[in-house]
């Protein structure tokens, strides 16, 4: 399974790790993908998200229906 978050579409990048002597090796910068449960009192049931830490905020900012409609209007 893909380490994408639903909600912010942050998935893995790819950068150098760097020795003291510069040598350049490739590494992966993974995003802080959580499992996450939520309650959407409309529905009276839960959602699972596969989300970012940042995702989480965001829903904690704007509410977790306007984000599923933002993620049904992506696809």
């Amino acid at each position: 399974m893909s380490r994408i978050c639903q909600v912010t579409g942050k998935k893995r990048m790819v950068g150098h790790n760097r020795s003291h002597a510069l040598n350049a090796t490739k590494r992966k910068f993974l995003p802080n993908i959580q499992n996450h449960r939520f309650w959407i009192p409309e529905k009276k049931r839960f959602i699972k998200l596969r989300i970012s830490v940042n995702g989480m905020r965001c829903i904690d900012k704007n509410g977790v229906e306007l984000m599923i409609k933002k993620i049904k209007n992506k696809k």
